[in-house]
């Protein structure tokens, strides 16, 4: 470049973006890292069906830490590094085996290498009965077929797990359907958002209620009315899948997990 070019750019004003352009990047640039925050490390879901109560309510908001056991490129989802080990006790979010286009949540009941066992509705894992705080019978009736309250030993393979809804009655899982894959995990439960709504209960609130709304499915508004202003208001309270506290969150949008 020669010297007068070099002279005659040096002497030329700057030229500032307008305060709209700024503006505008600035709000794209916040919402492409809202997006992949979003999308690595937290999601949130919402739970239409009762197979995991009492601990999750119809109609729960659930929010699932992505980063529990690896981390997985956004939107591609290749797992770049290991984080966690996965261990019995866990509430997962996870692919169904069966229908990948639905999410399931359950409760982990065994790990690869694991030998479960049902007998009369009582668990055993490698041979040893289970205290099953977070389980739920709705009916004490033992069914003398099929593997919803007895199972032969099943040992879980490597890369598999083992899940049931804590609603033992009333969950449809591996059970029935088998063995999930690992590799399938989205995130661990680290919370649920309750919502109650004016006129009309979204969860079920006592042992009969919740026997009967799972039957039912979710609850609905009244027959023949509309949603007023005021029942738009909702109070969520927050509970951790073991603990409490409190948070707010929308609805509209939200994937539902069964």
């Amino acid at each position: 470049m020669s010297e007068k070019r070099a002279a005659q750019l040096a002497k030329s004003p700057t030229v500032e973006k307008p305060r709209w352009r700024q503006n505008v990047e600035s709000i794209g640039l916040a919402l492409l890292i809202a997006l992949a925050v979003r999308s690595s490390v937290v999601q949130a879901f919402w739970v239409p069906s009762g197979s995991m109560l009492p601990t999750i309510q119809i109609g729960d908001h659930i929010f699932v830490n992505k980063l529990a056991y690896s981390v997985h490129l956004p939107l591609i989802g290749t797992e770049l590094l290991k984080i966690g080990e996965l261990h019995r006790g866990d509430v997962v979010v996870f692919v169904s085996p069966i229908d990948p286009s639905t999410d399931l949540i359950k409760r982990v009941i065994a790990v690869p290498g694991d030998t479960v066992e049902i007998r009369n509705k009582q668990l055993y894992v490698n041979g040893e009965k289970i205290p099953d705080a977070h389980a739920f019978f709705s009916d004490a009736t033992i069914m003398p077929t099929g593997h919803r309250d007895n199972m032969p030993p099943t040992q879980v393979p490597e890369g598999k797990f083992f899940v049931m809804g804590d609603n033992r009655d009333r969950s449809y899982d591996s059970r029935f359907w088998g063995f999930a894959n690992i590799a399938d995990i989205k995130g661990s439960c680290i919370g649920r958002a309750t919502c109650r709504r004016a006129g009309w209960r979204c969860r079920a609130s006592t042992a009969s209620a919740i026997s009967s709304s799972s039957a039912r499915g979710a609850a609905r508004p009244p027959a023949g009315g509309h949603r007023s202003t005021a029942d738009a208001r909702m109070a969520r309270q927050l509970r951790p899948c073991t603990g409490f506290g409190t948070v707010a969150y929308p609805h509209e949008d939200l994937k539902g997990v069964v």
